[in-house]
């Protein structure tokens, strides 16, 4: 097998609530999460003519869209194509949610915009989240049993999140047809445990001590056919391919302390193998622990000490989404390298060079135990 030509990663730079309804624990969280994005949309063709429209910046989803997209800016991402992904913090720093799904790009035919669809999904699952909590609902145990009752949201996992953004995005009326994976994760801040929920061929993984803890097997009805979230109207229905929420595939697991779970779509996938993703996470890691974590001029456990560190892991996470995006970028237009979509073509009997041209995302989230 041909390796792709190797990285170079570049050196780093050095009360509780009064309100009745409010009664949450005031306990802190035992684990916090760094986050970083980074995408890239595969080469834009001239503007095809889309029955429908993008989300004007003006409506809901448009500004969401577009805060997101802002908020996360990366050297890499132009433009995001027919994928989306969110990140959101979920009830009371209860946790984290995140996710990412593809548009299928097989709507271009019937002129619509595959791109909507994915928006709507991702924006309706962050709403969701937003509110709910990621385990248990918490209470302050020293409130009374009358004030406690009064303690808003309810816990929320991927699977039914999923559904409810699904929903979402059937009653959308500028989404009028489209298709596309999910994949839905939270990490709770409180017990850190891992629920996730994916249907169709993006994924997430896990990595621990550089090792490939978990790898999300795709769900595909045939070759480069992946299991999906469909919208149509009667005149296009009839040969789309419509899957229930409820066909996802749902894990969850402990996590620890320097865990790595990584989210994608299947443009990293189809070109890297998760070997490879692995090793480049461990490249990158490697070269932030060249760096101090400790300020000469503060004790270890001072609380400027204590952003220093933070700061370096949020960059770390950053630098690592980076590079899975630019690797899988090069991965793509090599035909003297097997790629994983190769492959599993070959095990189908298929003939395919290389890699596969496609829209990539990717998130990567950081474990850490703060008690």
């Amino acid at each position: 097998m041909v390796l792709a030509p190797a990285l170079r990663v570049p050196k780093p730079s050095i009360a509780r609530r009064s309100a009745v309804t409010r009664a949450y624990s005031s306990l802190p969280r035992p684990y916090r999460f760094h986050v970083g994005t980074s995408w890239e949309g595969k080469l834009q063709e001239p503007r095809l003519r889309f029955k429908g429209k993008p989300f004007a910046p003006e409506t809901e989803i448009g500004q969401w869209r577009d805060a997101s997209l802002a908020r996360h800016k990366v050297p890499a991402g132009s433009h995001i194509g027919e994928d989306f992904f969110f990140v959101q913090d979920m009830r009371n720093q209860s946790g984290l949610s995140f996710g990412v799904a593809d548009g299928v790009g097989g709507w271009v035919d019937s002129g619509v915009d595959p791109s909507l669809f994915s928006q709507a999904l991702m924006f309706h699952s962050q709403r969701y989240f937003k509110m709910a909590w990621a385990g248990e609902p918490e209470i302050d145990p020293t409130q009374e049993y009358e004030e406690r009752e009064q303690v808003e949201g309810w816990e929320l996992p991927p699977s039914e999140c999923m559904k409810l953004a699904y929903d979402g995005v059937l009653r959308e009326r500028l989404v009028t047809a489209g298709s596309s994976t999910a994949c839905l994760l939270t990490l709770n801040a409180s017990s850190g445990l891992l629920r996730a929920a994916n249907l169709g061929d993006s994924g997430f993984s896990i990595i621990r001590s550089s090792k490939v803890l978990h790898h999300q097997s795709p769900q595909t009805h045939y070759f480069n056919c992946p299991k999906q979230l469909s919208k149509a109207p009667k005149s296009l229905f009839r040969g789309t391919i419509a899957d229930s929420p409820q066909t996802a595939d749902l894990f969850e697991t402990q996590l620890r302390d320097g865990d790595l779970v990584i989210a994608y779509t299947d443009g990293l996938t189809d070109n890297v193998f998760p070997e490879e993703i692995a090793w480049i996470c461990a490249a990158v890691a490697r070269q932030f622990a060249t760096l101090p974590s400790q300020s000469q001029n503060h004790s270890s456990d001072s609380p400027s000490n204590e952003r220093l560190v933070q700061s370096t892991e949020d960059r770390m996470v950053q630098t690592m989404a980076n590079h899975l995006v630019d690797y899988a970028q090069k991965a793509m237009a090599m035909k003297n390298r097997v790629s994983p979509f190769e492959r599993t073509a070959a095990l189908e009997g298929l003939y395919w060079r290389g890699g596969k041209i496609d829209d990539v995302t990717v998130i990567v989230a950081l474990v850490r135990e703060t008690l």
